[in-house]
Protein backbone atom coordinates (compact mmCIF):
# COMPACT_ATOMS: atom_id res chain seq x y z
CA UNK A 1 0.00 0.00 0.00
CA UNK A 2 0.98 3.24 -1.04
CA UNK A 3 1.26 5.20 1.90
CA UNK A 4 1.22 9.63 1.48
CA UNK A 5 3.27 12.26 3.71
CA UNK A 6 1.73 12.29 7.54
CA UNK A 7 -0.73 14.97 8.65
CA UNK A 8 1.71 17.12 11.29
CA UNK A 9 -0.61 18.07 14.54
CA UNK A 10 2.11 19.37 15.98
CA UNK A 11 1.94 22.33 13.29
CA UNK A 12 -1.53 23.24 13.98
CA UNK A 13 -1.67 23.24 17.44
CA UNK A 14 2.28 22.90 19.54
CA UNK A 15 0.49 22.21 22.61
CA UNK A 16 -1.64 19.33 21.92
CA UNK A 17 -0.86 16.64 24.36
CA UNK A 18 -3.59 13.85 22.77
CA UNK A 19 -4.85 12.73 19.72
CA UNK A 20 -6.56 9.81 17.72
CA UNK A 21 -5.10 8.40 14.50
CA UNK A 22 -5.71 4.97 12.21
CA UNK A 23 -2.82 3.07 11.88
CA UNK A 24 -1.31 3.29 8.14
CA UNK A 25 1.13 0.80 8.40
CA UNK A 26 3.09 -1.30 10.99
CA UNK A 27 6.06 -3.46 10.24
CA UNK A 28 8.91 -5.22 12.37
CA UNK A 29 12.22 -3.28 13.07
CA UNK A 30 15.51 -3.52 14.35
CA UNK A 31 14.53 -1.58 17.13
CA UNK A 32 11.04 -2.73 17.78
CA UNK A 33 7.85 -1.98 15.52
CA UNK A 34 7.28 0.71 12.64
CA UNK A 35 4.41 2.79 13.17
CA UNK A 36 2.76 4.73 10.36
CA UNK A 37 -0.25 7.18 11.20
CA UNK A 38 -2.33 8.79 9.13
CA UNK A 39 -1.76 11.90 11.53
CA UNK A 40 0.98 12.69 14.23
CA UNK A 41 1.31 15.17 17.19
CA UNK A 42 5.06 13.57 18.18
CA UNK A 43 7.46 15.80 16.71
CA UNK A 44 10.27 13.96 14.79
CA UNK A 45 13.92 14.70 15.03
CA UNK A 46 15.08 17.28 13.37
CA UNK A 47 16.29 21.36 13.33
CA UNK A 48 18.76 20.33 16.51
CA UNK A 49 15.92 19.01 18.52
CA UNK A 50 15.89 14.97 19.58
CA UNK A 51 12.08 13.60 18.93
CA UNK A 52 9.44 13.51 21.15
CA UNK A 53 8.44 10.10 23.43
CA UNK A 54 5.30 9.38 24.87
CA UNK A 55 2.22 6.33 24.05
CA UNK A 56 0.04 5.05 21.14
CA UNK A 57 -2.57 3.31 23.25
CA UNK A 58 -0.23 0.54 25.69
CA UNK A 59 2.35 1.03 23.32
CA UNK A 60 5.32 3.14 24.00
CA UNK A 61 7.11 5.19 21.56
CA UNK A 62 10.85 5.44 21.78
CA UNK A 63 11.58 7.35 18.80
CA UNK A 64 10.09 9.27 16.16
CA UNK A 65 11.51 10.14 12.78
CA UNK A 66 10.43 11.46 9.29
CA UNK A 67 11.12 10.27 5.63
CA UNK A 68 10.32 12.10 2.96
CA UNK A 69 7.08 13.54 4.60
CA UNK A 70 5.75 10.49 6.55
CA UNK A 71 6.69 10.40 10.06
CA UNK A 72 7.52 6.59 11.49
CA UNK A 73 6.92 5.98 15.45
CA UNK A 74 8.93 3.89 17.37
CA UNK A 75 7.26 1.37 19.33
CA UNK A 76 7.73 -1.29 21.88
CA UNK A 77 5.21 -3.64 20.81
CA UNK A 78 2.80 -3.81 17.50
CA UNK A 79 -0.13 -2.08 16.53
CA UNK A 80 -3.54 -3.53 14.44
CA UNK A 81 -3.43 -1.71 10.89
CA UNK A 82 -6.73 -0.04 10.07
CA UNK A 83 -7.44 0.76 14.09
CA UNK A 84 -8.00 4.09 15.10
CA UNK A 85 -5.16 4.42 18.28
CA UNK A 86 -5.02 7.31 20.76
CA UNK A 87 -1.61 9.02 20.79
CA UNK A 88 -0.49 10.54 23.82
CA UNK A 89 3.07 12.88 23.97
CA UNK A 90 5.15 12.74 26.83
CA UNK A 91 4.13 16.43 27.47
CA UNK A 92 6.83 17.99 30.67
CA UNK A 93 9.65 17.05 28.16
CA UNK A 94 8.19 18.15 25.04
CA UNK A 95 7.42 21.28 26.53
CA UNK A 96 10.74 22.17 28.19
CA UNK A 97 12.50 21.32 25.00
CA UNK A 98 10.18 23.94 23.66
CA UNK A 99 10.90 26.50 26.00
CA UNK A 100 14.99 25.93 24.95
CA UNK A 101 14.41 25.94 21.53
CA UNK A 102 12.35 29.30 21.46
CA UNK A 103 14.89 30.43 24.25
CA UNK A 104 17.64 29.38 21.97
CA UNK A 105 15.86 31.81 19.03
CA UNK A 106 15.85 34.92 21.23
CA UNK A 107 19.76 34.39 22.09
CA UNK A 108 20.79 33.74 18.52
CA UNK A 109 18.66 36.98 16.91
CA UNK A 110 20.22 39.08 19.81
CA UNK A 111 23.76 37.98 18.54
CA UNK A 112 22.63 38.46 15.06
CA UNK A 113 21.24 41.46 15.81
CA UNK A 114 24.37 43.07 17.78
CA UNK A 115 27.43 40.97 16.33
CA UNK A 116 26.43 39.51 12.88
CA UNK A 117 27.33 35.87 14.11
CA UNK A 118 25.46 32.87 12.92
CA UNK A 119 24.51 29.66 14.79
CA UNK A 120 26.54 27.44 12.56
CA UNK A 121 25.50 24.57 15.60
CA UNK A 122 22.80 23.39 17.84
CA UNK A 123 22.15 21.03 20.14
CA UNK A 124 18.96 20.43 21.94
CA UNK A 125 19.81 16.81 24.47
CA UNK A 126 18.45 15.51 27.59
CA UNK A 127 19.84 18.29 30.02
CA UNK A 128 21.63 21.17 28.09
CA UNK A 129 21.31 23.23 25.17
CA UNK A 130 24.51 24.36 23.16
CA UNK A 131 24.66 27.02 20.24
CA UNK A 132 28.12 27.49 18.44
CA UNK A 133 28.14 31.49 17.41
CA UNK A 134 30.78 31.84 14.35
CA UNK A 135 33.02 35.02 16.40
CA UNK A 136 33.71 36.08 19.99
CA UNK A 137 31.32 36.65 22.74
CA UNK A 138 32.99 38.27 26.01
CA UNK A 139 31.57 37.13 29.20
CA UNK A 140 30.24 41.00 30.15
CA UNK A 141 28.32 40.90 26.40
CA UNK A 142 27.26 37.44 27.48
CA UNK A 143 25.60 39.06 30.49
CA UNK A 144 23.83 40.92 28.33
CA UNK A 145 22.62 38.84 25.90
CA UNK A 146 21.06 36.84 28.25
CA UNK A 147 19.61 40.54 30.30
CA UNK A 148 18.02 41.41 27.18
CA UNK A 149 16.59 37.61 26.44
CA UNK A 150 14.95 37.58 29.81
CA UNK A 151 13.27 40.91 28.82
CA UNK A 152 12.05 39.06 25.90
CA UNK A 153 10.30 36.79 28.05
CA UNK A 154 8.84 39.26 30.98
CA UNK A 155 7.17 40.95 27.18
CA UNK A 156 5.56 37.92 26.58
CA UNK A 157 5.22 37.56 23.18
CA UNK A 158 3.42 36.33 20.90
CA UNK A 159 5.77 33.64 19.03
CA UNK A 160 4.71 33.66 15.11
CA UNK A 161 4.33 31.49 12.67
CA UNK A 162 4.88 32.55 9.13
CA UNK A 163 4.22 30.12 5.41
CA UNK A 164 5.57 32.67 3.29
CA UNK A 165 5.09 32.45 -0.72
CA UNK A 166 8.41 32.08 -2.50
CA UNK A 167 8.07 35.73 -3.40
CA UNK A 168 7.62 36.87 -0.03
CA UNK A 169 10.55 35.22 1.21
CA UNK A 170 12.74 36.59 -1.36
CA UNK A 171 12.18 39.93 0.02
CA UNK A 172 12.27 38.71 3.81
CA UNK A 173 15.24 39.11 6.09
CA UNK A 174 15.39 36.16 8.33
CA UNK A 175 18.28 33.95 9.71
CA UNK A 176 18.96 30.27 8.73
CA UNK A 177 18.71 31.79 4.65
CA UNK A 178 19.42 28.40 2.99
CA UNK A 179 18.13 26.66 0.06
CA UNK A 180 14.64 24.45 1.52
CA UNK A 181 12.94 22.41 -0.55
CA UNK A 182 9.28 23.12 -0.16
CA UNK A 183 7.47 25.29 1.69
CA UNK A 184 9.86 27.28 4.20
CA UNK A 185 8.17 28.05 7.81
CA UNK A 186 9.23 30.78 9.48
CA UNK A 187 9.25 31.62 13.25
CA UNK A 188 8.89 35.44 14.22
CA UNK A 189 9.39 36.77 17.83
CA UNK A 190 8.92 40.41 16.95
CA UNK A 191 11.54 42.72 18.02
CA UNK A 192 14.14 39.55 18.83
CA UNK A 193 14.04 37.04 15.81
CA UNK A 194 13.28 35.85 12.51
CA UNK A 195 14.21 32.04 11.46
CA UNK A 196 13.35 29.70 9.46
CA UNK A 197 12.60 26.45 11.63
CA UNK A 198 10.63 23.22 11.45
CA UNK A 199 10.35 22.59 15.27
CA UNK A 200 7.17 23.15 17.72
CA UNK A 201 7.60 26.02 19.67
CA UNK A 202 5.76 27.99 22.72
CA UNK A 203 2.94 30.19 21.94
CA UNK A 204 3.81 33.50 24.06
CA UNK A 205 7.64 33.83 25.20
CA UNK A 206 6.38 34.48 28.55
CA UNK A 207 6.45 30.33 28.74
CA UNK A 208 10.05 30.01 28.09
CA UNK A 209 10.40 31.20 32.25
CA UNK A 210 14.19 31.91 33.01
CA UNK A 211 16.68 32.15 30.35
CA UNK A 212 20.23 31.59 32.04
CA UNK A 213 23.61 31.10 29.97
CA UNK A 214 25.66 28.75 32.06
CA UNK A 215 28.53 28.31 30.01
CA UNK A 216 30.81 29.68 27.97
CA UNK A 217 33.97 28.07 25.66
CA UNK A 218 36.26 29.13 22.57
CA UNK A 219 34.85 26.34 20.43
CA UNK A 220 36.69 26.07 16.53
CA UNK A 221 37.50 30.41 16.16
CA UNK A 222 33.97 31.03 18.04
CA UNK A 223 31.84 30.65 21.05
CA UNK A 224 29.94 27.60 22.27
CA UNK A 225 27.13 29.06 24.57
CA UNK A 226 25.59 26.66 27.20
CA UNK A 227 22.02 27.66 27.79
CA UNK A 228 19.05 26.36 30.22
CA UNK A 229 15.50 27.86 30.12
CA UNK A 230 12.34 27.20 32.10
CA UNK A 231 12.33 24.15 34.25
CA UNK A 232 15.41 23.06 33.56
CA UNK A 233 17.23 26.44 34.32
CA UNK A 234 14.57 26.36 37.92
CA UNK A 235 16.77 22.68 38.81
CA UNK A 236 19.48 23.45 38.16
CA UNK A 237 19.09 26.83 40.10
CA UNK A 238 17.98 24.69 43.23
CA UNK A 239 21.04 22.32 42.72
CA UNK A 240 23.45 25.45 42.64
CA UNK A 241 21.14 27.12 46.10
CA UNK A 242 21.39 23.54 48.06
CA UNK A 243 25.40 23.47 46.77
CA UNK A 244 25.64 26.92 48.42
CA UNK A 245 23.95 26.45 51.36
CA UNK A 246 25.98 23.77 52.18
CA UNK A 247 29.15 25.35 51.92
CA UNK A 248 28.27 28.43 53.56
CA UNK A 249 26.99 25.74 57.00
CA UNK A 250 30.17 24.55 56.78
CA UNK A 251 32.20 27.60 56.61
CA UNK A 252 29.71 29.41 58.81
CA UNK A 253 28.81 32.30 56.15
CA UNK A 254 25.93 33.73 54.59
CA UNK A 255 25.19 31.92 51.35
CA UNK A 256 26.36 35.26 49.22
CA UNK A 257 29.55 35.38 50.67
CA UNK A 258 30.70 31.88 50.15
CA UNK A 259 33.44 32.62 47.44
CA UNK A 260 35.03 35.13 50.20
CA UNK A 261 35.41 32.20 52.33
CA UNK A 262 36.18 29.51 50.43
CA UNK A 263 39.56 32.16 48.58
CA UNK A 264 40.18 32.82 52.87
CA UNK A 265 40.09 29.15 53.45
CA UNK A 266 42.61 28.35 50.07
CA UNK A 267 44.99 30.74 51.46
CA UNK A 268 44.70 29.44 54.95
CA UNK A 269 45.93 25.85 53.42
CA UNK A 270 48.40 27.21 51.09
CA UNK A 271 49.85 28.61 53.69
CA UNK A 272 49.57 25.52 55.94
CA UNK A 273 50.71 23.69 52.55
CA UNK A 274 54.03 25.39 52.68
CA UNK A 275 55.08 25.71 55.92
CA UNK A 276 54.38 21.74 55.67
CA UNK A 277 56.60 21.65 52.81
CA UNK A 278 59.32 23.17 54.79
CA UNK A 279 58.90 20.42 57.77
CA UNK A 280 58.97 18.06 55.39
CA UNK A 281 61.99 18.52 54.07
CA UNK A 282 63.85 19.22 57.19
CA UNK A 283 62.59 16.05 57.81
CA UNK A 284 63.97 13.88 54.74
CA UNK A 285 67.53 16.26 55.94
CA UNK A 286 67.42 14.82 59.16
CA UNK A 287 66.33 11.30 57.91
CA UNK A 288 69.40 11.24 55.34
CA UNK A 289 72.34 12.58 57.86
CA UNK A 290 71.04 9.83 60.28
CA UNK A 291 71.27 7.07 57.48
CA UNK A 292 75.20 5.58 57.18
CA UNK A 293 76.33 5.94 54.13
CA UNK A 294 77.43 2.81 52.12
CA UNK A 295 80.16 1.64 50.18
CA UNK A 296 78.09 1.08 46.98
CA UNK A 297 74.64 1.57 47.56
CA UNK A 298 72.89 3.62 50.00
CA UNK A 299 69.19 3.13 50.91
CA UNK A 300 66.12 4.09 52.74
CA UNK A 301 62.71 2.37 53.09
CA UNK A 302 59.95 4.62 54.04
CA UNK A 303 56.37 3.68 53.84
CA UNK A 304 55.47 7.55 54.69
CA UNK A 305 56.87 9.49 51.44
CA UNK A 306 54.58 11.29 49.34
CA UNK A 307 55.30 13.23 45.87
CA UNK A 308 58.57 14.59 45.46
CA UNK A 309 59.93 13.30 48.95
CA UNK A 310 61.64 10.10 47.51
CA UNK A 311 63.50 12.11 45.15
CA UNK A 312 64.28 14.65 47.74
CA UNK A 313 65.73 12.14 50.00
CA UNK A 314 67.71 10.68 47.17
CA UNK A 315 69.16 13.89 46.55
CA UNK A 316 70.01 14.29 50.29
CA UNK A 317 71.73 11.27 50.14
CA UNK A 318 73.98 12.37 47.27
CA UNK A 319 74.54 15.70 48.98
CA UNK A 320 76.31 13.45 51.92
CA UNK A 321 78.31 11.79 49.55
CA UNK A 322 76.56 8.73 48.14
CA UNK A 323 77.85 6.62 45.59
CA UNK A 324 74.60 5.30 44.85
CA UNK A 325 71.50 6.65 46.33
CA UNK A 326 68.06 4.45 46.29
CA UNK A 327 64.74 5.24 48.09
CA UNK A 328 61.78 3.23 48.18
CA UNK A 329 58.21 4.36 49.10
CA UNK A 330 55.80 1.68 49.98
CA UNK A 331 55.13 -1.58 51.49
CA UNK A 332 56.12 -5.23 50.78
CA UNK A 333 52.32 -5.89 50.19
CA UNK A 334 51.43 -3.39 48.21
CA UNK A 335 54.75 -2.73 46.11
CA UNK A 336 57.10 -0.04 45.73
CA UNK A 337 57.72 2.96 43.92
CA UNK A 338 61.32 3.38 43.82
CA UNK A 339 64.02 6.55 42.79
CA UNK A 340 67.39 5.59 42.21
CA UNK A 341 70.06 8.50 41.53
CA UNK A 342 73.89 8.99 41.08
CA UNK A 343 76.69 11.78 40.48
CA UNK A 344 79.33 9.41 39.99
CA UNK A 345 77.72 6.61 37.81
CA UNK A 346 75.38 5.59 34.80
CA UNK A 347 72.03 4.10 37.07
CA UNK A 348 70.14 3.10 34.03
CA UNK A 349 72.07 -1.16 33.56
CA UNK A 350 71.31 -0.95 37.80
CA UNK A 351 67.65 -0.09 37.33
CA UNK A 352 66.99 -2.69 34.60
CA UNK A 353 68.75 -5.84 36.53
CA UNK A 354 66.65 -4.14 39.63
CA UNK A 355 63.24 -4.57 37.78
CA UNK A 356 63.96 -7.82 36.04
CA UNK A 357 65.06 -9.25 39.21
CA UNK A 358 61.58 -7.68 41.47
CA UNK A 359 59.09 -7.46 38.52
CA UNK A 360 59.51 -4.29 38.05
CA UNK A 361 59.26 -1.74 35.43
CA UNK A 362 60.88 1.96 34.61
CA UNK A 363 63.48 3.52 33.48
CA UNK A 364 65.39 7.35 32.81
CA UNK A 365 68.55 9.42 32.41
CA UNK A 366 72.07 8.59 32.98
CA UNK A 367 71.93 10.18 36.57
CA UNK A 368 68.05 8.93 37.94
CA UNK A 369 65.87 6.09 37.08
CA UNK A 370 62.27 6.00 38.68
CA UNK A 371 59.71 2.98 38.86
CA UNK A 372 57.89 0.45 40.97
CA UNK A 373 58.69 -2.93 41.97
CA UNK A 374 57.24 -6.23 43.65
CA UNK A 375 59.16 -7.64 46.32
CA UNK A 376 59.63 -8.27 50.48
CA UNK A 377 62.04 -5.84 51.51
CA UNK A 378 64.57 -8.29 53.19
CA UNK A 379 65.04 -10.42 49.51
CA UNK A 380 65.54 -6.28 48.07
CA UNK A 381 67.93 -4.90 50.99
CA UNK A 382 69.87 -8.86 50.96
CA UNK A 383 70.30 -7.82 46.64
CA UNK A 384 71.51 -4.35 47.30
CA UNK A 385 73.98 -5.46 50.11
CA UNK A 386 75.68 -7.10 47.04
CA UNK A 387 75.68 -3.98 44.93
Amino acid sequence: MEIGQTEKLFYQDSHMKEFDAKVLSCEKDKKGYRVILERTAFFPEGGGQYADTGWLDEAEVWDVKEKQGTVHHITDRPLEVGKTVHGKISWEERFEKMQQHTGEHIISGLVHARFGYDNVGFHLGNDYCTMDFNGPITPEELEEIEWEANRAVALNLKVETLYPSREELSFMEYRSKIEIEGQVRIIEIPGFDVCACCAPHVKRTGEIGLIKLVGRMNYKGGERITMLCGFRALRDYRIKQANVKAIGNLLCEKENETAKAVEKLKAERDGWKNRTLLIQQKLLRYQAAETAIREGVTWIFDSGLEGNGPRELMNALLDRGAKIAAVFAGTSEEGYRYVIGSRKEDVRPFGKELNERFDGRGGGKPEMVQGSLKGKQCLIEEYLKNK
